[in-house]
């Protein structure tokens, strides 16, 4: 039995690469250690249910401020991922089959933490003829049937290997927010997300808007992964013409060693520059920091994405 905790066993496909030199973070990107009673009782409905969370297997930074108020982003379909992307820390392998139950758990633990705003992604299952598609959307429907009122986002795959109808399978299902990351700039795909296509992931988020113009889109990348201003605003265009509606950009933080190398860390005045630059291109919300991450203040942020719209439409 492989054992996750070990790094050759967690991530086979990396056991080769040299050691990427790690250097000292700044002071800006410090966070508290997790703990408290808040953070203590999340991980506790976790565990009762039987659940895997990207905000553990990722090694996100912001998971003792999340889990403390109750917020964790749930991943399905198992914590054996069938990509290695040289920048993620989820583990690589061929997957166990899928749970039947488990998308009634998730909405138990939905239920039981009382969210108003759920995020749920999975990693890459190529090894389906669906992509999981289906399980994505049982779980929509779960969660729809156990808390009404809850708003639903999800961070899928990018479906590569599958026929272009799997994306309608989701689509169905209504969630309130399709999130597909882009990662980072073209040219740097082939050594930091070689597994997937640039152009296919824009396409995907831009079919969604195609099949329900109701459903908000969002895609996020990473900086600090060698990338140049330009390209990153490059990128802000393309997503503008997929007719995306919410862009995060967030630093990359290199798991281990063995992971794609930290070029630089990028300023928060950077950041906050590529806030205003996206904001003038025409995205209805961006989230640019240091410790931007695809779900981070997923909640608060879906209601000023919503109230950006209203507005837009002179509803509001």
């Amino acid at each position: 039995m492989r054992d996750l905790k070990i790094p050759e066993q967690r991530h086979p496909e990396k056991a080769h690469r040299p050691d990427q030199s790690q250097p000292k973070k700044p002071d800006w990107i410090r966070v508290k250690a997790p703990g408290g009673k808040g953070y203590a009782d999340t991980r506790r409905i976790m565990r009762d249910n039987n659940l895997v969370t990207v905000c553990e297997e990722a090694g996100c930074p912001n998971v003792g401020e999340c889990w403390s108020q109750g917020h964790a982003t749930m991943m399905i379909m198992g914590e054996i991922c069938t990509r290695g992307c040289t920048f993620c820390n989820i583990a690589t392998g061929r997957p166990d089959a899928l749970d039947a139950f488990e998308p009634g758990r998730v909405a138990h633990a939905v239920e039981k933490l009382g969210l108003n705003h759920v995020v749920i992604t999975s990693v890459d299952r190529d090894d389906l003829d669906d992509g999981g598609a289906e399980h994505f959307a049982q779980t929509i429907r779960a969660i729809r049937h156990r808390s009404p009122s809850t708003t639903i986002e999800i961070l899928t795959p990018d479906f590569l290997k599958c026929a272009p109808e799997v994306l309608e399978v989701v689509v169905a299902a209504k969630p309130d927010v399709f999130n597909h990351n882009l990662e980072t700039v073209p040219g740097l795909y082939p050594e930091v997300r070689p597994g997937a296509r640039y152009f296919h992931s824009l396409r995907l988020l831009q079919r969604v808007k195609e099949l329900d113009p109701s459903i908000f889109t969002k895609s996020g990348i990473m900086v600090g992964l060698g990338e140049t201003e330009q390209q990153v605003r490059q990128v802000m265009d393309d997503m503008r013409a997929a007719d995306i509606d919410f862009l995060t950009i967030g630093q990359y933080l290199q798991p281990t060693p063995k992971h794609h190398r930290v070029d630089r860390f990028v300023t928060p005045e950077e950041f906050a520059s590529y806030e205003k630059a996206a904001y003038g291109k025409g995205f209805l919300m961006v989230s640019a920091t240091p410790l931007t991450r695809s779900s981070y203040h997923a909640g608060d942020d879906f209601a000023r994405l919503r109230d950006a719209r209203q507005k837009k439409l002179g509803l509001a």
